[in-house]
């Protein structure tokens, strides 16, 4: 299967985040994909969970933004597989759920591999929020290292 990918990039700026962002309301993942792109990341767009490894794969995003329920593939199923064929390597791995929204479900979305698990309607500056403390660790990573 080849899956169908929106790619948006800040024009004139490098971004700071590859992102990957998959959920099947289509709109809910345009409007933050053109949010994220707003703020200097590049955005890529799959509306099915089957599609995510695929362009895991050739894309290799930094983040992966997944909504829980969705056709082809569950986002718990993506984010086992993401973390089993990257290991160490893994994105930064961010749930959205409107369904599975228990403390149960969250839980459950631990142990699949997911590092933040939001619930819907979750607002914008959340990741931002999380993608900005992503950003620091991940600098503060990479000054230790040298």
């Amino acid at each position: 299967m080849t899956a169908k990918l929106s790619v948006v990039g800040a024009s004139g700026k490098a971004a700071r985040f590859r992102i990957l962002i998959a959920d099947d309301e289509r709109d809910t993942a345009s409007m933050l994909a053109a949010i994220l792109k707003d703020e200097g990341h590049e955005t890529h767009v799959v509306l099915r969970g089957d599609e995510v490894l695929e362009i895991d794969r050739l894309v290799r995003p930094d983040v992966v933004i997944l909504d829980v329920n969705m056709p082809g593939m569950s986002g718990f199923a993506v984010a086992r597989e993401i973390r089993t064929r990257r290991g160490s390597m893994a994105p930064l791995l961010i749930a959205i759920s409107g369904k599975w929204t228990r403390k149960e479900d969250q839980q459950l979305g631990e142990t699949a591999g997911f590092d933040h698990y939001l619930l819907k309607p979750c607002e914008p500056a959340e990741i931002i929020r999380i993608l900005k403390a992503f950003q620091s660790s991940t600098a503060s990573n990479k000054s230790a290292a040298s």
